[in-house]
């Protein structure tokens, strides 16, 4: 077919050179997969070249505790990926002998691999005929065919993958997969792509069409909430400070972080002031000031956090408190972090 044959071509002249790609170990090829759902490869690349430097096999990834693969996985974000790629990483070492499973149904089955992921996986290493939808496939092909559909239903997924299934050639599942999302992240990129440069653009419908900024049609948006997190730092006569492992459900799972106090709206100084002083009464506080002159405002795909720090000075001493010299070994959210960083704490 026109389709597939020009972008296999387009593909082997215009690949990018990624370490995964350069195998077909299905542990690197599922650690690359994991750590690039929701996140750009260059932002990506850094942290597969450590795992695989610390983790060199998957045995190692499962041996690891997990505040070990956290620390890693700091400042990658959406943290439930790391928690469960540490949990599947014990399953295949432990249960299943160190052997991915080597079809997408059975992969499909893994904590953490949902379809896209399971294709990718069954293509890559195994060459399991079976077809990638992401959005740079929706992307793609909705342009191409100028589908109308909104990605943001049901059933557009089954009419994407039923698509891609007729275009995905049989002797080259994997190079098709990865042609097509390099031509989405590439060449079709969300705005403004170069069409006139393209190898596909005197068959193009949504090009002929002039809709090429209308499509893929996706209505459902995100709703996002926003959150007030006012941060305490106590700090000791002998430099210690207070840390809690976050246990509850949501954002930030088991890293740590200091006491906090969140808020429903933004705060003031006496506000924080006085319930620190009234839910810290064991705790002797002789001052009390703000590290951050603005507020911090921490994006998440759902939440926009409005985030302060505050330093509490202590002239009692803190019981099993944490010194500040060994702070940073701990997995903390990537906001807190950087604010270790910027204060020296």
């Amino acid at each position: 077919m026109y389709f597939s044959n020009s972008l296999l071509q387009w593909y082997l002249q215009n690949r990018r050179d990624l370490p995964w790609r350069n195998t077909v170990n299905p542990y690197h090829i599922w650690l690359s997969e994991i750590m690039l759902q929701q996140t750009r490869v260059a932002q990506g690349m850094p942290y597969f070249i450590r795992f695989t430097e610390v983790f060199p096999t998957i045995f190692d990834l499962a041996k690891t505790d997990e505040e070990q693969v956290l620390k890693l996985w700091q400042g990658l974000g959406y943290y439930s990926r790391a928690r469960n790629m540490h949990k599947t990483a014990q399953i295949i070492a432990f249960e299943l002998n160190g052997n991915f499973p080597n079809n997408y149904e059975d992969l499909l089955k893994l904590k953490g691999i949902g379809e896209y992921t399971a294709a990718a996986i069954a293509s890559f290493a195994f060459k399991q005929v079976v077809p990638v939808v992401d959005g740079n496939v929706f992307r793609v092909l909705s342009r191409y065919f100028n589908i109308q559909s909104d990605i943001s239903s049901s059933s557009a997924k089954k009419e994407f993958s039923a698509l891609a299934n007729e275009l995905i050639p049989n002797d080259q599942p994997d190079l098709f997969n990865q042609a097509i999302m390099d031509f989405g992240a590439l060449q079709c990129v969300p705005k403004n792509p170069n069409c006139e440069i393209c190898i596909f653009n005197s068959s193009c419908a949504a090009l002929q069409k002039k809709k090429v900024d209308q499509l893929p049609i996706k209505t459902k948006k995100t709703k996002v909430t926003n959150r007030f997190f006012n941060y305490l730092i106590f700090l000791d006569t002998e430099n210690n400070t207070i840390i809690n492992k976050r246990t509850q459900k949501g954002i930030w799972h088991n890293l740590y972080e200091f006491p906090v106090i969140e808020t429903e709206k933004e705060t003031d100084f006496e506000t924080i002031s006085t319930l620190v002083h009234s839910r810290y009464k064991e705790l002797v506080v002789t001052d009390i000031s703000i590290y951050n002159k603005e507020q911090i405002i921490h994006k998440l795909s759902h939440q926009n956090l409005h985030i302060n720090f505050y330093k509490i000075t202590l002239s009692s001493i803190i019981n099993d408190g944490i010194g500040l010299d060994i702070l940073r070994t701990f997995p903390f959210p990537i906001v807190i972090f950087n604010f270790i960083e910027k204060y020296s704490i």
